[in-house]
């Protein structure tokens, strides 16, 4: 049996028929095994090996150029729960925004409305 990890650049087909390219190496977190995937100026992803459906080791030029059209998109605020007015908590959270814009959510009485 070998020791050898795998670190190749690779295009990495994804259940849900997604394709990533990068850089695809192995990784453990929390004793659990991941592939993970550094996309040239994009995101670094970690995937269970069950959602990879097919991995194409390539030439570093080819994935970057595959990778220029298939970035991973960060969470966009749109994604992030609604803001919810003090005293009419949905699902027991309140909303309070941050002073640098960010949206920031916690379990209701622990808000800065609370007072």
């Amino acid at each position: 049996m070998s020791d050898k990890t795998f670190e190749e650049w690779a295009i990495l087909e994804l259940m849900g028929h997604r394709r990533l390219a990068g850089r695809v190496s192995e990784e453990t977190i929390g004793g659990a095994a991941f592939i993970r995937i550094d996309v040239p100026d994009g995101a670094t992803q970690f995937y269970a090996p069950g959602a990879v459906y097919c991995i194409t080791p390539t030439t570093e030029a080819l994935a970057r150029q595959f990778a220029k059209g298939n970035r991973p998109q960060p969470v966009s605020r749109y994604e992030l729960l609604a803001p919810v007015r003090a005293g009419h908590p949905a699902e027991d959270l309140e909303y309070a925004p941050d002073p640098d814009d960010e949206v920031v959510c916690w379990p209701a009485g622990k808000g800065e409305s609370d007072g």
